[in-house]
């Protein structure tokens, strides 16, 4: 029975540091660059986009697809590293934590 209060302790203590965690997440920014930085996406670490920067050289009408295949790019650019900052602050959250391989947090 000890062991089960044990548990319920790390849980509890687990969800704090969760709702925190996912707090910090809305305050970090990260930012995703395509074209050799001509487009820039600025976005928080939960995937909410914050700024677009665009170069004015690539304001050609005709070009008007490049754009927006670089927008797309920047975007996801940021997104990836918006993965990996959650991901990286996750792992330092779950440390030392009894987890069986492979398991992820949250569920």
């Amino acid at each position: 029975m000890r062991d089960l209060m044990g548990i319920m302790k790390q849980a509890q203590a687990m969800q704090e540091k969760m709702a925190n965690l996912q707090s910090e997440l809305d305050a970090v920014e990260v930012t995703g660059a395509a074209g050799g930085d001509a487009v820039r996406v600025t976005m928080t670490a939960k995937g909410l986009a914050k700024a677009v920067q665009i170069d004015a050289s690539l304001m050609v009408a005709d070009e008007r697809e490049i754009l927006e295949d670089l927008v797309v790019a920047a975007i996801n650019d940021a997104r990836g590293k918006a993965e990996q900052v959650a991901q990286e602050r996750m792992a330092e959250l779950t440390k030392g934590l009894p987890l069986p391989p492979g398991m992820k947090l949250p569920f």
